[in-house]
């Protein structure tokens, strides 16, 4: 560990470096530190902080920047979390206050809010409900073979995707297997419904459909739609000059990243500290390097019996990690409430 003198010039150094992105020298330091130390005494104790790892000379000139274990030892021992403004706080709650019709409304609309507060990327993910249940399954013509699924869950969810059907299915069988799911499926949770497919179902669409796989691909697609976890990306854009020493090809893989779920879920996990907030640093954030020069703050928000979910921001090391902390804390409290209120008007209604 530090001592408390060496605390303060790193926490001063870590500070001046996200507002200006200069390398901090010791005049400076000797300015803004709350106690009186000469400048000779900083640039000694700006020695033992190299030798730790902790700060880093980028050029010859006697200032510092943070290194990256620098940034890590300020997030845990030395953030002092920002307690945002009242504009923020108003942002937050009328971009928050219109109306939705569904959930997932709610939760993609908040990664963009979440995105133009931080100017960072965001995520958002849904409240998980481990025991959301089917209310109905239906297939909507829409010309030349072409159908749209559409399920709804109990708690006010729609899911739909189009699809293709086989020209040679009849009208008739069809209607025949949508009233056979919604005999056996309706009512139980989504879980249940996708044991249920791999298990009896398939036989029993046999007595309508002689090859009832398409029509099973239909129904299983939909309903892992409904029940996986889907991140939903505000401010894309945001990612671009972040990493000024990634080439177009590493660039394109960040941009891929976004878009590939099952990968995201593994970076923003739910491992979050006490307080439900955790930050990755670097190399902490994926096992390859391609996220090296960003950082990840993660929160999980809570709705009841209704389920957790999860908002996160991607951005750069020099994020100012007080400010972003704090507008991220505040953010997950009001979308709760927001969340909260909705599935009380859903249920009550």
């Amino acid at each position: 560990m530090l001592t408390q003198r060496q605390e303060l010039i790193l926490q001063a150094i870590v500070r001046q470096f996200t507002v200006s992105g200069q390398p901090v020298g010791s005049k400076l330091l000797a300015q803004e530190l709350p106690i009186k130390v000469s400048s000779a005494t900083i640039r000694n104790e700006m020695v033992v902080l190299e030798h730790e790892g902790l700060v880093k000379k980028e050029h010859s000139s006697s200032g510092r920047v943070p290194s990256k274990k620098g940034y890590r030892y300020y997030v845990d021992y030395l953030l002092d979390p920002t307690a945002i403004s009242e504009n923020d706080s108003a942002m937050i709650h009328n971009s928050l206050g219109t109306e939705f019709q569904k959930i997932d409304e709610i939760v993609s609309h908040s990664a963009e809010i979440l995105s133009n507060l931080t100017s960072y990327t965001a995520f958002t993910l849904k409240p998980e409900q481990q025991n959301v249940k089917l209310s109905g399954f239906r297939l909507v013509p829409l010309g030349n073979a072409r159908v749209l699924a559409i399920l709804v869950t109990d708690s006010g969810e729609v899911e739909s995707q189009a699809f293709t059907i086989p020209k040679r299915v009849e009208p008739e069988a069809v209607e025949a297997v949508i009233r056979l799911i919604n005999d056996q499926l309706v009512g139980l949770p989504l879980t249940e419904v996708i044991k249920r497919l791999q298990e009896d179902i398939p036989v029993q669409i046999t007595d309508y459909l002689q090859q009832p796989e398409g029509f099973l691909r239909i129904f299983d697609s939909i309903v892992n739609q409904a029940s996986g976890e889907r991140f939903y990306v505000g401010g894309r854009f945001n990612l671009l000059g972040i990493d000024t020493h990634q080439d177009a090809k590493a660039m394109k893989a960040v941009y891929e990243l976004l878009d590939q779920s099952d990968r995201l879920s593994s970076i923003i996990d739910t491992d979050t500290s006490e307080n439900g907030i955790t930050v990755k640093i670097g190399s902490e954030i994926a096992k390859d390097k391609l996220l090296d020069n960003y950082s990840l703050i993660t929160a999980k928000y809570q709705v009841d019996q209704f389920g957790e979910g999860i908002v996160a921001v991607l951005g750069p090391t020099t994020m100012s990690y007080s400010r972003t902390i704090g507008l991220v804390d505040a953010f997950r409290h009001e979308l709760a409430k927001r969340l909260l209120n909705y599935y009380h008007h859903y249920y009550d209604s």
